[in-house]
């Protein structure tokens, strides 16, 4: 692979580095080889190709720690009466409408507009997390077929349950094994262990995940507590909240995600954090099913890595991190709360520390940063705003005033997957017409 020079006015190696004017990246066998002055780097590689963006800001790729590429297929699917709770959403509508009915040809057409979204919005690596269980066996390989299609990076689970009855509770486990498996190599894509939730999987079948994805080294993927439901309903079966469950059963631990975490006490975040649990934050989709605010600043202060994930409700990336700036800020009356680059920082950095850390990938240590040695994944955005761009101000700039159409370049591992503005490995009108047709099968009209 030909080293590869890539530069704009300023480079944004990470959060904690800050904004350095006339430096740039260069990339060589699909790492971080140096970063620094343009002039400096042209002078160590002068035969290398280069990806030259006036006006712009070159920064790593954003990570999405959770996310349900599935989810595309909902926007707009009729529902004839509202969901009155959290529970009712799932069991009224979710699940008979959209899980139970995906397949593989709707899965494939998901994938698609899903990785489009991402790549369009900034995103190089993303945690999936699917729920089809009459798409089972085999969806994870038609997921990772289409993801690497993209060029994306991308970790795959199937959330299993025993909702739909112990065969395709067994079944789920074997997919993210087996997946999990066959892709502990260099592949862009790799699997995780998944489980859904305490209330729909028994304590015997949390262990046995649980054991299998250490047995395999692969990570562990959770929900947990995305609204008041599950803690209440966990201490009225176990008496005790959910991570206190999961401490008493030695499930707790550095390989392990947690994503949602709306209702957790104070007593489960010092169990998170002493645990080295990692938790994925959704500010937006916590609001459409009625969760609530997640106590985020508090799980940060207590030294718990957490990043920023779409939950495949909103994929604008962009809209993410403003509604993780803005939420929490109204939540909480205080301003001052969830700043700017705190949450750049756990769009880009933190979610490395997230995905790469939980799923043990060495070759990944890095993700979401421009360090030497560090996967190259990295954005370039366009910073023709309307005022000027300082190191005092450039988080604000971004996180509230940069959208998709705003992403010029977006790089993978050294391969460019979106180019001069344009998606390079994916057709947006061939994307359009194809989730159209997987909508109108799935809700079946």
């Amino acid at each position: 692979m030909e080293p590869v020079l890539v530069y704009g006015d300023y480079l944004l190696a990470s959060a904690q580095d800050g904004i350095r004017n006339g430096w740039g990246v260069l990339v060589e066998d699909g790492k971080v080889a140096s970063v620094g002055p343009v002039g400096e780097l042209e002078a160590k590689r002068p035969a290398a190709r280069e990806i030259a963006a006036p006006g712009a800001l070159v920064a790593p790729g954003f990570v999405n720690t959770h996310m349900h590429m599935y989810g595309i297929l909902s926007r707009g699917i009729p529902v004839h009466a509202a969901p009155s709770g959290f529970y009712s959403f799932l069991e009224e509508f979710w699940w008979p409408y959209v899980e139970d009915r995906l397949d593989h040809e709707t899965l494939r057409a998901a994938v698609r507009a899903a990785c489009y979204e991402m790549i369009d919005s900034g995103v190089t690596c993303f945690a999936d997390v699917l729920e089809a269980p009459n798409a089972l066996p085999g969806c994870l390989d038609v997921e990772a077929e289409e993801v690497e299609n993209t060029g994306l990076r991308g970790f795959l689970s199937f959330e299993a349950t025993e909702r739909s009855g112990p065969d395709r509770a067994g079944m789920g486990l074997q997919e993210n094994a087996r997946f999990a498996s066959s892709r502990s190599g260099g592949s862009g894509v790799r699997g995780m262990m998944c489980i859904h939730t305490t209330f729909t999987c028994s304590r015997a079948f949390l262990a046995r995940a649980r054991d299998i994805s250490r047995e395999i080294g692969c990570g562990m993927h959770i929900h947990m507590s995305e609204s008041s439901y599950e803690p209440e309903w966990c201490e009225r079966k176990y008496g005790k909240r959910p991570a206190a469950l999961y401490d008493e059963m030695g499930f707790l631990g550095p390989d392990l995600v947690a994503s949602q975490c709306v209702k957790v006490s104070p007593e489960e975040i010092a169990l998170l954090a002493n645990g080295g649990v990692k938790v994925s934050h959704m500010p937006l989709s916590n609001c459409e099913v009625g969760g609530g605010v997640s106590p985020v600043p508090d799980m940060l202060a207590a030294g718990v890595s957490a990043g920023l994930g779409t939950d495949g409700y909103v994929n604008n990336f962009f809209e993410v991190m403003r509604g993780a700036f803005l939420i929490h800020k109204a939540y909480r009356e205080d301003p001052r709360v969830m700043p700017a680059k705190t949450v750049y920082d756990m769009a880009t950095r933190l979610g490395g520390v997230v995905v790469a850390g939980a799923s043990r990938r060495a070759e990944l240590a890095g993700l979401g940063t421009l360090a030497p040695g560090a996967p190259a994944d990295l954005i370039t955005i366009q910073m023709d705003l309307s005022t000027p761009v300082t190191a005092g101000n450039v988080f604000e700039q971004v996180v509230l005033h940069r959208n998709p159409k705003d992403v010029r370049d977006v790089m993978v591992g050294g391969q460019l997957v979106k180019s001069s503005g344009a998606v390079l490995t994916l057709d947006r009108e061939t994307v359009l017409q194809g989730t159209r047709r997987a909508a109108s099968r799935l809700w079946g009209v």
